[in-house]
C-alpha cells in the first residue's frame, strides 16, 4: 500500500461555519425548537463537526442507516460500520418534519449545530442491534442493552451546520481536532503514523509493545487515548490522562504525540474497531493498532469474551485497500526476568514471564504495596498512588438495606457513633427518612421514584466517598437495578459496603413503631414495601445480619470486623 499523505486534506477541515454565518444562525435558533443533547448524543456532534466521522456530513438519513446495517457501507459505497443517528422520542418527532430545521443544544442549552431534517423514521432497534452487536439479547451484551434503555426508538437524519464545538476545559492542548493533527504531523514531517486506542492504564510492557509496533511500520506514534462518556467530574478522568502524559514522557523525542478524543464507544466488536480505524484515519494516521479482542465490551475484564479472538483484527485488514489505513495487530509483551527485556507473551511460555493483572494493581494500591519498576514506571505509579490512596486512607459507602423496623436505621447511628469516635474520616449519615424530607421530598413511592431517591442518595455518598468520608445510607431500597447503579457509581471513588439487613418481615411488624404495617394490612394506605409492594433482596451483598438474632451492637462489631479486614479501618 502507498503511504497515506492525509496530511493534504481534501474534504471541509469542519462543519462550523464561518463567523458571520454563525451569527446569523444564532439569530435564527430564537425561534427554532431545540433539543438539548445528552453526553452520547453530544460526543456524536462533536465528531460529526469536527470531521472525526467523515465523511458524514450530519446525522445519518434512513438509506444510509439501513446500508450501514446491512453491508457497513454508506449509501455512496463509503465504508461505514456504526450507524450514527439522532434519537429522539414519539412525542418530539410527531412536532417535526422533513425540512425543518432544529437547534442542538449542549446539556446547559448552549447552542451548538443547526440541523436541517431531511428524514424521521421509528427504529427497528432488534434489527440494528443484530447487524452491529450480533446479537438481541440486552443481558448478553451491554451495548444492547444501553441501545435498548438509552436510545430513543425515532430516529433523526439530516445535515448540520456547526456554531461552535462543544466546550471544554479541560486539556485543551489534547483535544486535537482531525486538521489540527493532519497539520501538526505535516509540521513534523511524519509520513507513516500508527494510531493507538486506549482507555486503560498504560505501562513498561504497553511502552515496548508501541515501539515494537512503530518500528516494524517505520512510523511514529498517535497516542490516542478516548475519555468518552465520563463527566469531566470523575476523578479518573484526570487519573488517565495525567497517567498518559506521564507515559509519553519515556518515548524517544519528536516520535510520539498524545491526543485524547471524545468518542461514545458502542462497544461493537470488529464493528468497532473498523470504526475506530476510519476516525484515526481522518486524524492523519496510515496504520492502527488493533488487539485481538478489540471493541469486545468484556475485554480486559474476566468475563469471557463476547466475540471470536482475531475476528476484528480480520476485518480491519480485509479492507485496509480500500480505507487507506493498515492494520497492525497488538502483541501483548510481558518482562522475562532471566533475560532481562521484553518480549513476546505468544512466543514465550507463561512461566517465564512476569506480569501483574489490572487487579492486583489494585489490590497493591489499595494496601500501599510496592509495585516494581519493571512493571510501570515511577512517574505513572505516582500519579495512580495520589488518585488511589491506600484503602485506610479512602473514602467508603456502607449502603444498608432492608424493610422498614428492620433495624438499619438504629444500626447506621450506631456506626455514625464509632466512626466518630475514631476522628478517622469526616462522617454524614444519610437515613431513609431524612433523604426523603431533605433531598426527596417531592417524590412519591412508585417504583421509578423510588430508584430516583436511591440513586439520589448514590450520588451524594459519592461524592462523599471521593472527598475521602464515610457515607452511611439507611434507605429500604427495595430494588436492585438502583442499589447495582450506586455501587458501580460509588465503586469508581472508593469502598462500597452494601449490607442486607435481612430481619424477617413478622418481626418488622410486631415492631412496627411507625404504625405503617398496620395501615398497610387495613387498606389505609398503599406502597407499603413487604406488603402492597415487593423487596427484592441483594444478589451479592458484603454482609447479611438479621436483628432478630443480634443486637445492634452485635451488628456493628461485625460489621467493623469486615471493615477492619478489608483494610479500610486500623
Amino acid at each position: 500500500m502507498k503511504d497515506n499523505l492525509s496530511h493534504t486534506i481534501s474534504y471541509s477541515e469542519s462543519l462550523i461555519v464561518h463567523s458571520c454565518r454563525a451569527k446569523q444562525l444564532r439569530s435564527e435558533a430564537v425561534h427554532l425548537i431545540s433539543k438539548d443533547l445528552n453526553r452520547r448524543q453530544l460526543r456524536d456532534l462533536e465528531s460529526l463537526l469536527n470531521r472525526a466521522f467523515y465523511p458524514l456530513a450530519g446525522f445519518m438519513e434512513r438509506d444510509d442507516y439501513e446500508r450501514v446495517l446491512k453491508e457497513m457501507r454508506l449509501t455512496d459505497g463509503s465504508v461505514w460500520p456504526i450507524p450514527i443517528c439522532l434519537d429522539v422520542n414519539e412525542e418530539f418527532a410527531a412536532s417535526l418534519q422533513p425540512g425543518q430545521c432544529i437547534g442542538l443544544n449542549d446539556q446547559e442549552g448552549f447552542l451548538l449545530a443547526i440541523l436541517t431534517i431531511n428524514d424521521i423514521w421509528k427504529a427497528d432497534k432488534k434489527a440494528e442491534a443484530k447487524a452491529v452487536y450480533s446479537t438481541e439479547n440486552p443481558e448478553q451484551h451491554p451495548g444492547v442493552q444501553a441501545l435498548f434503555t438509552e436510545v430513543k426508538d425515532w430516529y433523526i437524519g439530516g445535515t448540520v451546520e456547526g456554531v461552535t464545538l462543544p466546550i471544554h476545559y479541560d486539556f485543551c492542548d489534547l483535544r486535537l481536532t482531525p486538521a489540527e493533527s493532519n497539520r501538526r504531523f505535516l509540521q513534523y514531517g511524519w509520513r507513516r503514523v500508527v494510531g493507538f486506542h486506549t482507555r486503560e492504564y498504560l505501562h513498561c510492557a504497553h511502552r515496548e509493545m508501541v515501539l515494537a509496533a512503530a518500528r516494524e511500520t517505520g512510523s511514529s506514534i498517535l497516542l490516542h487515548p478516548v475519555v468518552g462518556m465520563d463527566h469531566p467530574g470523575n476523578m479518573e478522568h484526570y487519573t488517565h490522562v495525567h497517567c498518559y502524559q506521564e507515559f509519553v514522557e519515556h518515548f524517544p523525542r519528536n516520535m510520539i504525540q498524545l491526543g485524547i478524543i471524545p468518542l461514545a464507544e458502542r462497544h461493537a466488536g470488529p464493528r468497532e474497531a473498523l470504526w475506530h480505524a476510519l476516525i484515526r484515519k481522518n486524524y492523519g494516521c496510515t496504520h492502527f493498532i488493533v488487539a485481538a479482542d478489540h471493541g469486545d465490551p468484556f475485554a480486559s475484564t474476566n468475563a469471557d469474551l463476547f466475540y471470536p479472538q482475531g475476528e476484528a483484527q480480520q476485518l480491519v485488514a480485509s479492507l485496509a485497500e480500500e480505507t487507506g489505513i493498515e492494520m497492525v495487530p497488538e502483541q501483548a509483551m510481558g518482562y522475562a526476568e532471566k533475560q532481562g527485556k521484553y518480549v513476546y507473551l505468544a512466543e514465550t511460555p507463561d512461566e517465564e514471564v512476569k506480569n501483574i493483572t489490572s487487579k492486583e494493581l489494585k489490590r497493591r494500591l489499595e494496601q500501599g504495596e510496592n509495585i516494581p519498576e519493571w512493571f510501570s514506571f515511577p512517574n505513572v505509579v505516582a500519579e495512580l498512588r495520589r488518585s488511589f490512596p491506600p484503602r485506610p486512607k479512602q473514602g467508603f459507602t456502607v449502603f444498608l438495606t432492608g424493610l422498614s423496623g428492620s433495624g438499619k436505621s438504629t444500626i447506621a447511628k450506631v456506626l455514625m457513633v464509632r466512626f466518630m469516635e475514631m476522628r478517622d474520616r469526616p462522617v454524614t449519615l444519610l437515613d431513609g427518612d431524612i433523604v426523603r424530607k431533605n433531598l426527596s421530598s417531592e417524590l412519591t413511592f412508585s417504583e421509578e421514584h423510588r430508584n430516583l431517591n436511591v440513586t439520589r442518595i448514590g450520588f451524594v455518598a459519592s461524592e462523599i466517598t471521593k472527598n475521602g468520608g464515610i457515607a452511611l445510607c439507611a434507605p429500604i431500597a427495595p430494588y436492585e437495578e438502583s442499589r447495582l447503579e450506586n455501587r458501580k457509581l460509588i465503586s469508581r471513588y472508593g469502598g462500597f459496603i452494601e449490607i442486607h439487613i435481612a430481619t424477617p418481615l413478622e418481626v418488622c411488624e410486631q415492631r412496627d413503631r411507625k404504625g405503617l404495617y398496620a395501615k398497610a394490612r387495613a387498606g389505609l394506605v398503599k406502597g407499603v414495601t413487604g406488603i402492597s409492594d415487593p423487596y427484592i433482596p441483594p444478589s451479592k451483598p458484603e454482609i447479611v445480619i438479621d436483628t432478630s438474632k443480634m443486637t445492634p451492637a452485635e451488628a456493628v462489631q461485625e460489621i467493623f470486623l469486615y471493615l477492619e479486614e478489608q483494610g479500610y479501618i486500623r
